[in-house]
């Protein structure tokens, strides 16, 4: 292939040649025609500053917050997040990590220290010491704002690739994942997660993902697929990526960034994310909408609450009826339990006190839980 552009490089030169001097390649000169003077072609090397609102001009106003992280064991991304240096990025990308090295969009290169993580959330909180003109936190939005269907753009550094930016949508909202479970069996999730087809692979975890108003509006996380590349042992793309809503991550750095720990708000319950319309008619509900209370932990703030877990066997194991409907949480209506978990851990406290409506035996009623703390 190189000697190809080679071949075609000469050809083109060559044809050039000809065409300054007045001489077709392909006829023999004429003595009496004088040579032809071609003006040189003015060239600008004034640059052009990108149109206000347009995508090159949110590149460069966010680039310089946006940061590369790699680690003895990882690379990743993240972005700065106050005037104090604190770099937000995964717990993934520093997990197990010696030495993390922070480069910025200056070539500018310093060594940073984790001073907090959050597993749950995948989460963590790098400190790095570097001149005042490299840290530029960039703006934070608000992803209870945000609508499906909306450009969003991902900046960050896959596979090493310094400042790749990638465009898409958001896809969905709401979304959970299941992040562990204690050694007694209680199982936890993760809640308010953006799903977005903006392009997200290996190095992209912990990089910003920005709305139309250069705003942060989530960190990238994951990526849902079924392929893996056989030679590097990467997972694929396949359009569907996810990030940890901006909100989410406001609610939980300020505690990292001052103790190193977050504590999350508990309510005891275990619920379902989605119901089929069979498992909804043996259960007896006459609504499709509700968080439904598959059971209450023992002991726990749901419990001594009064809130009542299934008890009454069905046709479907693991299925049991007679348990409360949640409808309402602090008044506000309740659609799907991701939405309710979404509304707890982005609002509440342990400590905190919360109103659940439920329906009960076809009765509505509000029962008030004390919200304990994620054991």
């Amino acid at each position: 292939m190189k000697r190809v552009l080679l071949v075609l490089s000469t050809l083109v030169i060559a044809t050039l040649a000809c065409q300054v001097t007045g001489s077709s390649p392909l006829s023999q000169p004429t003595p009496a025609a004088p040579p032809t003077v071609v003006a040189p072609i003015q060239v600008s090397t004034v640059s052009v500053a990108p149109e206000e609102g347009s995508l090159a001009a949110l590149y460069q106003s966010v680039l310089p917050g946006v940061v590369a992280i790699r680690t003895n064991v990882a690379e990743g991304s993240g972005f700065v997040f106050d005037p104090d240096g604190h770099v937000v990025t995964n717990q993934h990308v520093v997990e197990g990590a010696d030495t993390i090295e922070i480069g910025f969009s200056s070539g500018f290169k310093a060594y940073g220290t984790v001073i907090g993580t959050d597993s749950y959330a995948d989460i963590a909180v790098i400190k790095v010491d570097a001149p005042a003109e490299e840290i530029h936190p960039l703006r934070i939005g608000d992803s209870s704002l945000l609508q499906v269907g909306e450009p969003v753009v991902a900046i960050g550094n896959p596979f090493g690739l310094n400042g790749t930016m990638t465009l898409g949508i958001v896809s969905a909202l709401g979304r959970t994942q299941s992040v562990g479970s204690t050694t007694s069996g209680t199982s936890f999730s993760n809640a308010d997660i953006i799903q977005t087809d903006a392009a997200i692979n290996p190095g992209n975890s912990g990089g910003p993902l920005f709305n139309m108003n250069s705003e942060v509006i989530g960190i990238n996380q994951s990526i849902e697929t079924n392929a893996v590349d056989q030679t590097t042992g990467n997972a694929v793309n396949s359009g569907v990526g996810f990030s940890i809503s901006i909100n989410l991550v406001k609610r939980i750095v300020p505690y990292l960034i001052r103790d190193g720990v977050y504590r999350y708000p508990y309510l005891g319950i275990s619920s379902s994310s989605e119901l089929s319309l069979s498992e909804i008619e043996a259960l007896g509900l006459t609504t499709y909408k509700g968080a439904y209370v598959l059971s209450v932990i023992e002991g726990g703030p749901a419990d001594q609450a009064g809130i009542r877990g299934g008890d009454t066997a069905t046709s479907f194991n693991n299925l049991q009826a007679g348990g409360d409907l949640i409808i309402a949480f602090d008044g506000r209506p309740v659609d799907t339990y991701e939405e309710m978990l979404s509304y707890l851990l982005t609002t509440k406290s342990p400590g905190d006190t919360a109103v659940l409506t439920v329906l009960r035996d076809g009765q509505q009623m509000d029962v008030t839980v004390t919200l304990g703390e994620r054991p």
